[in-house]
């Protein structure tokens, strides 16, 4: 008889069914929205900060853009020694885009303009089933000049880019090269259909009062309009990426892999918040003196300089509403960073057997054997011996194993949001091993997953006491 394999993970089940719910950052960050509120986090915003009074032992978050997020803790009992012990990562993964004027026709075929965003493996999106997804700005009903921005996600195939026949193209197996914007545009549908589909709902007074159908294909439009529940002509502006509809989910011989897109970077969404919940339900919860806080940016894929990303006043920001706070005054902003501590987490490059000369051979991690620590002597990466030395503890504490991880010096690493943070706090690199990064399906281990969360979790269940016994200036 065949031995069946395994069960999945339960942590690998939940994060599989977190990405497939998160086709963007906006969905990314309203899903950790409903995990935070469901575990008694209360939201506050950063434009009204007078309207919610910061109290001892509290749990609080806000978000930034829809695509960016603060989750925090107030220690019970705060102390002279008080710091923050920060945890960081990025929502945003490579995508194609929505171009503001996506109307395209040719040879009969419905085609959408699109941008690329972020340095993907574009070939991977070729001849995959995808659809759309993001935010969308519509008119308010009954509300005079009113307003809102809806999330939506069509989880219906909606368009494809073909890849040409071999046939046609006998060397497409020996160099698959094509042009970006002339040979990478997806196909909607046919404009025959279009031609014969009844007429659009929703238009006012039977006139497109927003001039969306002059940009994009009405037939579109409609679809939009559908999944909100609202008329095309309410449809003011949107921001939508195409997706892939096939789902996450966890796989291979033994169910030791997550075949999933977005691995990077929702892997540590997922695991930080998991880890700061777990640590602020621990028994020994009330014994951290250190402000806890997860801060998670979008926009590192393409450079972390936005209002949004790791380059904005986030962080300084919140460092700053904390030293107004009564518990805190007399630290000063300087002082309280000074004491801090950041994690810069980020997926990491898994040994591939195939390219076996393209790593080190001491400092190739695996997958399923533990959380990767990053370094790099040009900072590409900000891991220090001091850095290390702490998370390295941290790791001990919560029975985790670790990994090592530097480039070959003859390639380029990647980069984090840890070097834009690192001139204002100390930091550390790490990430779990994964192979086909900024592919459309990624692969990582599947039990990876629940030693990411505990190293999270053991952070922020201590690490005030771990820090007080190093001395470094």
């Amino acid at each position: 008889m065949m031995k069946l394999p395994p069960a999945p993970p339960e942590a690998a089940v939940k994060f599989c069914s977190y990405v497939t719910a998160s086709p963007t950052p906006f969905h990314a960050t309203a899903n950790l929205v409903t995990r935070l509120s469901s575990s008694g986090f209360t939201r506050i915003s950063e434009r009204q900060p007078s309207d919610a009074p910061l109290t001892a032992g509290g749990k609080y978050f806000y978000t930034r853009n829809q695509s960016s997020l603060v989750a925090f803790t107030l220690p019970p009992k705060p102390s002279a020694s008080t710091a923050i012990s920060f945890a960081v990562g990025h929502l945003d993964s490579c995508a194609l885009k929505l171009r503001p004027i996506s109307k395209k026709t040719k040879g009969g075929y419905l085609q959408v303009g699109v941008e690329l965003y972020g340095g993907g493996i574009w070939a991977t999106w070729f001849d995959r089933d995808l659809s759309l997804a993001g935010r969308v700005i519509v008119s308010t009903p009954n509300e005079e000049k009113g307003y809102t921005s809806k999330l939506v996600k069509v989880d219906r195939p909606m368009m494809r880019i073909p890849n040409l026949a071999i046939h046609l193209d006998r060397t497409v197996n020996e160099n698959f090269k094509f042009n970006k914007e002339t040979e990478f545009m997806p196909i909607l549908g046919l404009v025959e259909e279009a031609m014969n589909a009844p007429a659009e709902k929703g238009e006012k007074d039977g006139k497109d009062v927003t001039g969306q159908g002059e940009k994009h294909h009405p037939m579109l439009l409609a679809v939009i309009a559908d999944e909100l529940g609202c008329a095309v002509g309410d449809i003011q502006d949107f921001e939508l990426s195409l997706y892939d509809t096939q789902p996450s989910c966890v796989g291979g011989l033994s169910n030791e892999f997550i075949f999933s897109p977005r691995i990077d970077n929702l892997m540590t969404c997922f695991a930080s918040i998991e880890g700061l919940i777990g640590a602020v339900n621990s028994p020994d919860a009330d014994k951290e003196t250190n402000i806890r806080c997860v801060i998670l940016f979008d926009n590192e894929e393409v450079g972390s300089v936005s209002h949004h990303g790791a380059e904005s006043n986030l962080l300084p920001a919140f460092v700053q509403r904390m030293v107004t706070l009564k518990d805190y005054e007399n630290l000063g902003y300087h002082q309280l960073l000074a004491n801090s501590f950041l994690i810069s987490a980020d997926m990491g490059h898994a040994f591939h057997p195939n390219y076996e000369s393209r790593y080190e051979p001491n400092l190739a991690p695996r997958m399923n054997q533990g959380v990767v620590i990053k370094t790099n002597a040009n900072q590409r990466y900000t891991s220090t011996a001091q850095t290390t030395f702490l998370v390295r503890r941290v790791a001990k504490k919560a029975g985790v194993p670790l990994q090592e991880f530097e480039i070959r010096n003859d390639s380029s690493c990647g980069s984090t949001v840890g070097p834009h943070l690192s001139t204002h706090v100390r930091t550390v690199d790490i990430g779990l091993a994964q192979l086909s990064m900024h592919s459309i399906r990624e692969t990582s281990g599947s039990k990876d997953v629940e030693s990411y969360i505990k190293l999270f979790e053991s952070y922020f269940d201590g690490f005030g006491e771990i820090d007080r016994d190093l001395k470094v200036d």
